[in-house]
């Protein structure tokens, strides 16, 4: 106080004196004072026993603080696979697809393989690539009528195919494993479908399905490989579909995933053809992508069912994990499923809104 603001200023400048502030504060005793342990002390909880005694009349309660944080009640929260299943299944809800029953974990080799037209010698049939189950290791129930369809399809063709003229094992077919894609579950759907529509007075309806579970493969783990992931799958099933039908589906259906401009290249599906591989530009990896594979199911996939020749089927499908792992910028397949996962990861991972980013 006894120097003037301008010479203040000038010894501050010169760092000749500092400034520092002192608060101080007076505590005095309150009306609601009490002591440690003179039994004044006012209560904080309100008590089951206070209630049932009436005590309550004798204490004073502590005022309560409404805008203090409550504690955190520790719940769930849905993993980054479910937020976008639950996007994926809400697309195909919107596109008026209906969902296949997908509880069929353990499945026959034949309606994983043989119902497929995938012929009994194919590499993907071997141990290396399947999980075969021990107990129980076979079948007993099988469609006998259809059995004996598909067996006249695999080795002596039928409705212009020659068919893949080998000796095809019943015993074979009815080997169970863990099934290796979800496209079993299609083609039990697409059975039913033939069955339906035999027994119907109005024959054939033509309709739209997917599915959204888990598969196994006996594959080498890595960053991009697990012996289980989760596949999606959708199709179409109508009189004289055309691959320009599938085309325009999977615009739509892609469109709503937000990638735009597909790029289509031609491959090999053993129970599709024509058979597509589904590419896009990616924004955040900044090259093309794999996002799915596609096609038309084969004539001696369809005809052993029971459907006519103007029936046709599209279908596409991917896994859930590869968009996932773009959405949440993950590299290795190992931080999103299994038991590397960080806890903490799956409470604090942003909300999904597939096409909206």
């Amino acid at each position: 106080d006894a120097l003037a603001p301008a010479e203040l200023e000038a010894l501050k400048k010169r760092k000749l004196v500092a400034v520092n502030i002192v608060k101080s504060f007076k505590l005095t005793p309150g009306a609601d004072y009490a002591e440690w342990g003179s039994g004044k002390q006012a209560a904080a909880d309100l008590t089951p026993e206070m209630l049932q005694q009436g005590t309550w009349k004798d204490y004073t309660f502590k005022a309560v603080n409404l805008d203090a944080m409550g504690r955190d009640p520790g719940e769930g929260h849905l993993h980054p696979l479910m937020k976008v299943r639950t996007q994926f299944r809400q697309i195909f809800l919107e596109m008026g697809f209906a969902e296949m029953r997908t509880n069929r974990y353990v499945e026959s080799s034949f309606w994983n393989f043989d119902a497929l037209f995938q012929p009994q010698q194919h590499p993907a049939r071997d141990m290396h690539d399947t999980f075969f189950v021990k107990t129980p290791a076979r079948t007993p129930t099988l469609p006998a009528e259809y059995l004996q369809a598909v067996k006249r399809m695999h080795t002596s063709g039928g409705f212009g195919s020659t068919g893949w003229r080998y000796d095809w094992s019943e015993e074979e077919s009815r080997k169970n494993l863990l099934r290796t894609h979800t496209t079993a579950v299609s083609s039990r759907t697409l059975y039913e479908i033939a069955q339906h529509a035999k027994r119907s007075r109005d024959g054939f309806a033509p309709g739209k399905f997917f599915s959204i579970d888990r598969v196994f493969r006996n594959e080498a783990l890595d960053a991009t490989h697990l012996a289980e992931f989760h596949q999606v799958e959708g199709f179409v099933i109508d009189r004289n579909l055309t691959l320009g039908n599938l085309l325009g589906v999977l615009q739509e259906f892609f469109g709503r995933l937000g990638m735009r401009g597909l790029k289509f290249k031609p491959t090999y599906n053993p129970y599709t053809e024509p058979s597509l591989e589904v590419h896009a530009w990616h924004e955040g990896l900044g090259r093309i992508v794999e996002v799915g594979n596609s096609g038309v199911f084969r004539p001696e996939m369809l005809r052993p069912m029971g459907f006519d020749d103007d029936v046709s089927v599209i279908a596409w499908g991917l896994s859930l994990e590869r968009p996932t792992m773009i959405r949440y910028k993950l590299k290795n397949i190992r931080d999103l499923f299994g038991h590397k996962v960080d806890v903490g990861m799956v409470k604090n991972n942003a909300m999904c809104r597939l096409g909206y980013e």
